[in-house]
C-alpha cells in the first residue's frame, strides 16, 4: 500500500499517495491493450457514423427512401444538429465525469449513443431523424470527455502521446469503413432505397454493443479514485495490475517515484473550474482555443465539400465518391500512426506546431493548384491525403494537449469545454458556410473555403510554437498540480506550530 492518510480532524482527509508514479512506471502490458481496445474503438464508430451520413445524403433525399428530406437538410441542418448535440453532450457529461468518475460515464455515454443510433435507423420523418442525430451527437460528445480523460490517466507517461494520438486517429478507420459501406448502401441492386441506409445505422449499433461488452472490464481511473476518497480501491487495483505485469515480464518492477499529498474532495464547482482555466492557466487556455478552432475549420473546409467538389468539378459519380473518401480517410489514419511516437520523442511543442503549420501551408498550395485547374479527381484526392496526413496528427494532439495541461479535477471538463467551443465554431458555422461555398460550382468559392481553413490552421500552429507545453514523458501531476494538492499544501502551511515544537 502506498497511501497514507493524515488525521486532520473533521472535514476532508489529506492523504499521501504514490499512485501516479506507480502508474507511470508500468511497462506496456496486456492490461494497457485492454484499455486501448475498450476505450479507443469508439472513435471508429464515430467515424463510421459521420461518414455514412455524409455519403448517403443523396440517397436519403431521393423519392422512395422513406424520408421526406432534402440533401441540403442532411448535410447542413442535420450535420449542425449532430455537432450541436456533441457540444452539449461534452459539457454535460464532462461535468458528470469529473464528479462521478470516468468508468460510469464512459458506459453511460456509449449507451446513449447506441440508443440514439438505433432510433435513427427507425426514422420515419425528418423531425425524428434530426432529433436522434442531435442525441447521437450528445452521446458522442460525452465520449470525448470521458474517454480522453480516462486514457491519459491510465496510460504511462512514456507512451501517453502516441497512444492518445493513435486512438483519436482511429476515427478515420471508421470513416474509411463508412465510406465503403455507403457504396453498398447506395447500390440499389443489393438493397432497396428505404432499407440500405437503415442497415448502415444498425451496423453501428451492433459494433457498439460489442465495444460495450469489452468496456465493462476497463477499470476506474486510480487517479480519480484517490482524490475522491477511494484510495483503498485505487491501491488494490494497482496491486493487481502490478502483479499481472510482473508475471508477464518475469521481472520485478522498479520502485515508484515520488509521492503526492492531496486533500480529498467530492467535486469541483463551475466557478473554480473557470478560475483554474482562465486565471491560473490563461496561456494554456488560449492554446486550447487555437488548436481546436484551427483543426475544426480545416477539416470542415475539406470534408464538408469533398463530395460536391468531386461531382461538380471532376464529373465523379455520386455513387462512387465513397471510394475517394476511403483513400482520404486512410491518409488521415496514417498520420497519427506514423507520427505519434515523435510527439513523445521529438516533443510536443515542435510536433504540434509543425503539423499544424505544415498542413495549413499544404492546403494553401492545394487551393492554388485547384484554382489553376491543374488537378483532376485523383490528384485532388492525393493533395487532400497529404494535407490530412499531417493535419490528423495535429488535430489528435489537440485532445491530448487539453487533457494533460490542466489539473486532474478539471480534466474532463477542460476537454469538454475546448471541444465544445472549437467544434461549435468550426462544426456548426463550418457546415453552413462551407457547404454553400463548395456546392456553388464556382472555383473561386471553393478556393475561399480552403483558404479559410488553411489560414486558421496555420495561425493555430504559430500559437502552439509559442505556447505549447513540453509535456512529453512527464507525469500529469508534474505538468499541472492537482487542485487538491494545492489545498493540502495550503492547509499544511497554515497549520499552527504544536506547543514545544521548533519554529519552521
Amino acid at each position: 500500500m502506498s497511501s497514507a492518510a493524515q488525521d486532520t480532524g473533521p472535514g476532508p482527509r489529506t492523504i499521501t499517495t504514490a499512485v501516479p508514479s506507480r502508474l507511470d512506471r508500468l511497462p506496456w502490458s496486456r492490461w494497457h491493450w485492454m484499455i486501448v481496445i475498450g476505450l479507443g474503438t469508439v472513435w471508429i464508430l464515430d467515424g463510421l457514423e459521420v461518414t455514412v451520413v455524409g455519403n448517403i445524403a443523396s440517397r436519403l433525399s431521393e423519392h422512395g427512401s422513406g424520408l421526406a428530406i432534402t440533401d441540403a437538410q442532411v448535410t447542413g441542418l442535420g450535420a449542425a444538429l449532430y455537432v450541436a448535440g456533441a457540444c452539449s453532450g461534452a459539457l454535460f457529461f464532462g461535468w458528470l465525469t469529473d464528479r462521478f468518475g470516468r468508468k460510469k460515464l464512459f458506459l453511460v455515454t456509449l449507451a446513449v449513443y447506441l440508443a440514439a443510433t438505433a432510433m435513427t435507423a427507425l426514422s420515419f420523418s425528418a423531425w425524428w431523424f434530426f432529433l436522434f442525430r442531435f442525441l447521437t451527437g450528445f452521446g458522442i460528445g460525452g465520449e470525448y470527455a470521458a474517454i480522453n480523460s480516462a486514457i491519459d490517466e491510465l496510460i504511462p507517461s512514456k507512451y501517453r502521446g502516441r497512444v492518445d494520438l493513435i486512438i483519436n486517429g482511429s476515427y478515420w478507420l471508421g470513416a474509411m469503413g463508412g465510406a465503403l459501406l455507403s457504396v453498398l448502401a447506395l447500390n440499389t441492386d443489393l438493397l432497396p432505397k428505404n432499407i440500405g441506409w437503415r442497415l448502415t445505422f444498425a451496423l453501428g449499433v451492433v459494433l457498439g454493443l460489442v465495444i460495450l461488452l469489452v468496456r465493462r472490464h476497463v477499470p476506474e481511473s486510480p487517479r480519480w479514485m484517490f482524490i475522491h476518497g477511494r484510495e483503498e480501491g485505487a491501491e488494490q487495483l494497482l496491486d493487481d495490475v502490478e502483479r499481472q505485469v510482473e508475471e508477464q515480464t518475469g521481472e520485478p518492477l522498479p520502485p515508484p517515484g515520488r509521492s503526492i499529498t492531496i486533500e480529498q474532495r467530492e467535486s469541483v464547482g463551475f466557478l473554480e473550474i473557470a478560475r483554474t482555466l482562465f486565471h491560473a492557466y490563461p496561456k494554456r487556455a488560449v492554446l486550447g482555443f487555437a488548436l481546436f478552432i484551427g483543426q475544426a475549420f480545416l477539416y470542415n473546409a475539406i470534408t464538408f465539400g469533398f463530395s460536391s467538389i468531386l461531382v461538380k468539378f471532376f464529373a465523379v459519380s455520386s455513387g462512387t465518391t465513397g471510394y475517394f473518401f476511403a483513400v482520404i480517410a486512410f491518409g488521415n489514419f496514417l498520420g497519427p500512426l506514423t507520427l505519434g511516437k515523435l510527439f513523445d520523442t521529438v516533443g510536443r511543442r515542435r510536433m504540434i506546431a509543425g503539423t499544424y503549420v505544415l498542413s495549413g501551408l499544404l492546403l494553401f498550395v492545394t487551393a492554388w493548384l485547384f484554382a489553376q485547374a491543374w488537378l483532376n479527381a485523383a490528384t485532388m484526392t492525393a493533395c487532400w491525403c497529404v494535407v490530412l496526413f499531417f493535419a490528423s496528427a495535429g488535430a489528435s494532439s489537440a485532445y491530448l494537449t487539453v487533457s494533460e495541461i490542466f489539473p486532474m479535477e478539471t480534466r474532463a471538463m477542460a476537454i469538454a469545454f475546448f471541444y465544445a467551443i472549437g467544434t461549435a465554431a468550426g462544426g456548426i458555422s463550418g457546415p453552413l458556410v462551407f457547404s454553400a461555398l463548395t456546392s456553388s460550382g464556382v472555383v473561386g468559392d471553393a478556393v475561399i473555403a480552403f483558404s479559410i481553413g488553411a489560414a486558421l490552421m496555420t495561425a493555430a500552429g504559430v500559437v502552439a510554437a509559442f505556447l505549447a507545453v513540453d509535456a512529453e514523458g512527464r507525469s500529469l501531476e508534474d505538468i499541472a498540480a492537482p487542485l487538491s494538492a494545492r489545498l493540502a499544501a495550503a492547509t499544511e502551511n497554515a497549520a499552527p506550530t504544536p506547543p514545544g515544537a521548533p519554529a519552521a
